[in-house]
């Protein structure tokens, strides 16, 4: 198979995403390239490979040049502003910046609204398999999980409204949406959109939207930002988003929170700042401008990572046929089922151990999950290639049972 463009080109500048250098990925100081030992090549958390976008790398040197290391603004106008426009560029989605707030990142957005919209004991709606830290903060929060699994489709997986119906009837106050979806990658369509939205009209539902990956969908699909919909959605809506994952900033912790009715931003801010935190100067600089100059990088990210997403796609079906695998509509991340194959004791165990590749473990991501695993596709054709063909020779190994 060919692999892509090495360096790619947009408005004068060239984006580099095939010729990485290994050994300075593994000097790379965050838990990516720290959590395994170097003979490990790491799939797992949901971050690339990537240099950074050259706007983005400028607004930090930038920064740094003028010394500007001080206090940041707790509201900062910039970074509202640059949200609402690009919304409305992305979208067509008209958000009033005054019902922005800004936050370190997703998760802590999502503890905050479980924490403020509902009481220990109540249920909280996830659709499950689902980003790990939904669970977490669930259960940590003292909130009784309500899962609403995910059905597995003939070409894609599929929002049960039977089961999201039948949640409804277990005391939930809280719907947790992850949209575009972690880890399967669907784009949920306007009509499964609409009618989770008349549920949560139904039974006065909260939803918190994790909207983390929607820069990130591929040709063919469309993302619906759920607040969007209708007046009615918006209003019992709180939406959370980031530049981190497609701009691959995770690091500097940088996210907001969208508010549909001034209601929720008032009862959100009831949690006081000094509880909720704040977030840092670079990062506030380095969404701005990844959002209002990063688009060039952006395009030319996605068309690699469709590359890679094809790739991955070919080679599961080619070389691995009881392997179960819908092509995502977005994110970077491929949701393998193992469960025919019986590897002991998970997926993920099996495969470091065997090949020295760290996939994420199926099993963390909530019940269906388990005989499944993540696998991260945001680097380069090479490193991709030789991680599958580790995954391939381990399963190939004489005697090694369960296939």
């Amino acid at each position: 198979m060919a692999a892509p463009e090495q360096r790619a080109t947009q408005a004068g500048e060239a984006f580099e995403f095939e010729r990485l250098d290994l050994a300075k990925l593994r000097a790379r100081r965050g838990e990516k390239w720290r959590q395994y030992g170097p003979d490990v090549l790491p799939a797992w958390v949901a971050e690339m490979d990537f240099p950074l976008a050259p706007a983005v790398r400028r607004s930090v040197e930038e920064a740094l040049a003028l010394d500007d290391l001080g206090y940041p603004l707790e509201r900062p106008d910039a970074l509202r502003e640059a949200f609402a426009e690009r919304m409305q560029a992305r979208f067509g989605w008209r958000v009033d910046s005054a019902r922005v707030e800004v936050l370190a990142e997703v998760v802590q957005g999502i503890y905050v609204a479980i924490d403020r919209f509902s009481e220990p004991g109540d249920g909280v709606v996830v659709q499950t398999p689902v980003y790990p830290p939904f669970l977490g903060a669930v259960r940590r929060l003292g909130r009784r999980l309500v899962e609403n699994p995910l059905v597995a489709g003939d070409a894609r997986w599929e929002v049960d409204l039977d089961g999201l119906r039948r949640a409804a009837h277990e005391g939930a106050r809280v719907l947790l949406l992850c949209n575009p979806h972690n880890p399967t990658g669907r784009v949920f369509e306007r009509g499964e959109l609409e009618a989770i939205a008349q549920l949560a009209a139904q039974h006065d539902w909260v939803v918190v939207a994790d909207e983390i990956h929607a820069d990130l969908v591929y040709p063919g699909r469309t993302h619906v930002p759920f607040a969007s919909l209708a007046p009615e959605a918006a209003e019992r809506t709180i939406t959370l988003t980031s530049a981190s994952k497609a701009f691959n900033v995770p690091g500097l912790r940088c996210a907001v929170a969208h508010f549909g009715s001034e209601a929720l931003q008032r009862r959100f801010l009831s949690l006081p700042h000094g509880i909720r935190g704040g977030v840092g100067a670079l990062g506030q600089a380095a969404t701005v401008a990844a959002w209002r100059e990063g688009q060039d990088w952006l395009d030319a990210a996605l068309a690699h990572l469709d590359g890679n997403r094809r790739f991955v796609a070919r080679f599961v079906a080619e070389r691995w046929p009881e392997v179960r695998h819908c092509a995502p509509e977005s994110t970077f991340l491929a949701w393998l089922d193992f469960r025919a194959l019986a590897l002991a004791p998970s997926p993920y165990a099996f495969f470091l151990e065997r090949a020295r590749v760290a996939l994420s473990d199926g099993a963390r991501f909530g019940t269906p999950g388990q005989g499944f695993a993540r696998l991260n596709f945001g680097t380069s054709r090479a490193l991709l290639g030789e991680m599958l063909a580790r995954l391939d020779a381990a399963l190939r190994e004489p005697g090694r049972g369960g296939r």
